[in-house]
């Protein structure tokens, strides 16, 4: 009797032999099952024709990119040219014979992991099943291809990608009767691996809000900062944009010149900072360098209305102002990653018409900033598309919802990254696995929508960056301004940014450029550390015009790109200096705040809980302020009293001056000016009773002089200088 797992000896058996060696208690277990999944799929249907309504209520929606009036050009272009539909139907009938005669002889198929079930091969008809979808598939490429001349390259890029997705989605693979890895599944398990994937993409719509969301990973797996996103270090600036983190060194002496790094604001920066032994945060610390890095906010209610030069602005000016300052360094290297980059290639420009050189060196990976052959991305950039997404921006409160900007660039690697978790999720039932890379690419971010309009219209639709009419803070920027050194990356299965594409973009700075090229794609092609001993890359010395002639001339070397890199980074480095380690602000430890921000935690209106550098900054002025106004304020009081003691001695000393040295019968001769006012002490005289006679050697009559003396101290008082009361007495003795 066979057992019932997914991975016991029925796994070697064919599905007639699987099927007939089942007895009756399996028989009915899978009746049971498949009940269950009966209703499943009705709650399904149900749920799935609730939420289509909210899709279909704008009729002009039905083709938003123009995939079907690039199939109605392309029908238009074939039937002008009989010739080539007889030749395309001759090429067709040509096929279905090689295709009998290669069954007929065991011709061996091209390697498709999806057709990796022994079942492919060893049943006729599965394997007749193959041959001829590969053979429809092969032929309706080459009629896309045919009509290449007769099509604009906006059309015929569209009816490629388009007939594409047809293709990918029609593959046996992806349907339940004709994957035997499923049908195998599902009689192993008496059928509940149908009811649980049926039961997965319910909860798929459901996570969605309607919109089928796909599970690629096991996202409960992961938690950032504790074992993804785990450097040390800590959050030394925030304002409403960016956090900059500064990593703790990892050595006593570092290199004198920091790096600031720009990775894309499509996701999140820890890609950069998975796991500690594919890290590049890590390696670079390593390497001694003081790394810097800035944290994108994903964009909600308070930052949806901001715009490419507040990027520019308040993200990388901001930064290269405070790691400057912070560090006092004259100049820094910096590091863009995608957008990053091509951020980063904006501001440089715009810095090169101020003169600014505080960068001394920039790495792009996988960065364009000429579009013009910017691959599938641009079926989405044609007019149509950018005036379906201002429909989705303005639908979605001036933001482009994360979500829709992961599923785009899913659907660029249907095969890969929709259709081979269809079949693991939905057909197979089967749990996802935690994977760290999968769950960075789950973990999806907003974009203010006037920030998404520009990168699509202004450069991936009229490549105004490459054309020199790009605008940065109000000014056209040209890149060819720009003669920092320049070190590019680009990975040769690149589908989001193909690496022709940026070779082209190269081309375009004014100073030294060197060029690598990576083995693998987007993100496994940047992030491949020297310790995994993955892939392999490219180098030429030489810099020609076309992309192909640099790849003919380049050597190939084994492994990692990063230690070629290096050799190029540590010449820009600077000397060894003594590590100084992150100043905590207040601000959090790394990854920090915006990091940790999921789309449903905006969703639901939360918000970064701060607080920012600015507000730090305000309140310590405060501080300040209060501080130096107690101290001034007991200064003054010092100073006042000091001033009171000196000139109350002043008094003091000149009473006892003027007793001494002034006669009483000289001062009664003295007399005011005519028309001069009389001062108080010529009143006193004049007042004063007349002198008594006396013999020779009495005593005069001290009354007039005490009379004085008291008058005078009266005056005295009244003026602001007066004496205290033994002072007084000390001036009437004298």
């Amino acid at each position: 009797m066979p057992k019932n797992n997914k991975y016991g000896p029925m796994s070697d058996m064919t599905l007639a032999a699987t099927l007939s060696g089942m007895d009756p208690e399996e028989l009915q277990r899978l009746a049971q099952n498949l009940f269950r999944a009966t209703q499943e799929a009705q709650a399904l249907v149900t749920q799935s024709m609730m939420s289509f309504g909210a899709t279909l209520s704008s009729p002009d929606r039905h083709d938003p990119f123009g995939g079907l009036d690039a199939q109605v050009k392309l029908g238009s272009a074939i039937a002008r040219h009989p010739e080539k539909v007889g030749n395309a139907m001759m090429a067709l009938c040509q096929g279905w014979m090689a295709l009998f005669e290669s069954m007929a002889s065991g011709a061996p198929l091209p390697q498709d992991r999806r057709f990796s079930d022994p079942e492919w091969t060893a049943n006729p008809a599965l394997d007749f099943i193959r041959r001829a979808w590969t053979l429809n598939a092969d032929w309706l490429r080459g009629l896309v291809d045919a009509a290449a001349d007769d099509l604009d390259a906006e059309t015929h890029r569209k009816a490629k990608f388009f007939i594409g997705q047809w293709i990918d989605m029609m593959a046996p693979t992806n349907l339940m009767a004709t994957n035997p890895a499923a049908m195998r599944s599902m009689l192993e398990t008496g059928g509940r691996s149908l009811s649980d994937g049926l039961r997965n993409l319910r909860k798929g719509f459901e996570r969605g809000y309607g919109r089928l969301a796909m599970t690629q990973t096991d996202e409960t797996a992961f938690r950032v900062g504790e074992n993804v996103a785990t450097a040390k270090g800590e959050v030394v600036y925030r304002n409403r944009l960016i956090e900059i983190i500064h990593y703790a060194p990892t050595r006593r002496k570092m290199r004198e010149r920091p790096m600031l790094i720009f990775p894309p604001w499509i996701n999140k920066f820890y890609v950069l900072d998975l796991q500690p032994e594919n890290s590049m945060i890590r390696w670079l610390l390593s390497k001694r360098i003081n790394t810097f890095v800035v944290s994108w906010r994903s964009a909600d209610i308070e930052t949806r209305n901001f715009k490419w030069d507040d990027y520019v602005e308040q993200g990388a000016l901001t930064a290269l102002d405070f790691v400057t300052k912070e560090t006092g360094a004259t100049d820094i290297n910096t590091i863009g990653y995608c957008i990053g980059g091509t951020l980063l290639t904006s501001t440089m420009a715009h810095m090169a018409q101020k003169s600014d050189k505080r960068i001394h060196s920039a790495t792009l990976f996988a960065s364009q900033s000429d579009f013009e052959e910017a691959g599938e991305l641009k079926v989405f950039t044609s007019e149509e598309g950018c005036d379906y997404l201002d429909t989705v921006i303005e639908d979605n409160d001036g933001l482009m919802p994360g979500g829709m900007m992961g599923e785009t660039f899913n659907w660029l690697r249907p095969t890969d990254l929709v259709w081979r978790y269809v079949v693991d999720n939905y057909m197979l039932g089967k749990p996802p696995k935690p994977f760290d890379l999968l769950y960075w690419n789950a973990d999806q971010t907003n974009i203010p929508g006037p920030t998404h309009k520009t990168y699509l219209k202004q450069l991936y639709n009229r490549n105004e960056l490459a054309r020199g009419t790009f605008k940065v803070l109000g000014t056209p920027v040209s890149m060819a301004d720009i003669t920092t050194p320049i070190f590019v990356q680009a990975s040769r299965s690149d589908h989001i940014c193909p690496w022709q594409s940026i070779y082209r973009g190269a081309r375009n700075y004014g100073g030294d450029v060197t060029f690598t090229l990576a083995g693998s794609g987007h993100i496994a092609g940047v992030i491949n550390p020297p310790s995994a001993q993955k892939y392999q890359h490219w180098v030429n010395p030489d810099f020609p015009e076309k992309p192909e002639a640099w790849l003919a001339g380049a050597s190939e070397i084994a492994g990692s790109w990063w230690p070629s890199w290096w050799q190029w980074l540590k010449a820009r480095s600077g000397k060894k200096v003594k590590a100084t380690p992150p100043d905590p602000r207040g601000l959090g430890s790394a990854p920090g705040q915006f990091v940790t921000l999921r789309l449903s935690d905006i969703r639901q209106g939360r918000q970064p809980a701060g607080p920012y550098s600015v507000d730090l900054e305000r309140e310590a002025r405060a501080r300040a302020w209060a501080k130096a106004s107690a101290g001034k304020k007991s200064r003054k009081a010092a100073k006042a009293k000091a001033k009171l003691r000196a000139e109350t001695s002043a008094s003091i000393a000149q009473a006892q001056v003027s007793g001494a040295k002034t006669k009483p019968e000289d001062r009664a001769k003295t007399k005011p000016k005519d028309g001069a006012k009389t001062a108080p002490k010529a009143q006193a005289k004049v007042g004063a009773r007349p002198k008594a006679k006396t013999k020779t050697g009495a005593r005069p009559d001290p009354t007039p002089q005490r009379s004085r003396a008291t008058k005078a101290s009266a005056s005295r008082t009244r003026s602001g200088t007066s004496k205290p009361p033994s002072a007084r007495a000390r001036s009437a003795k004298a």
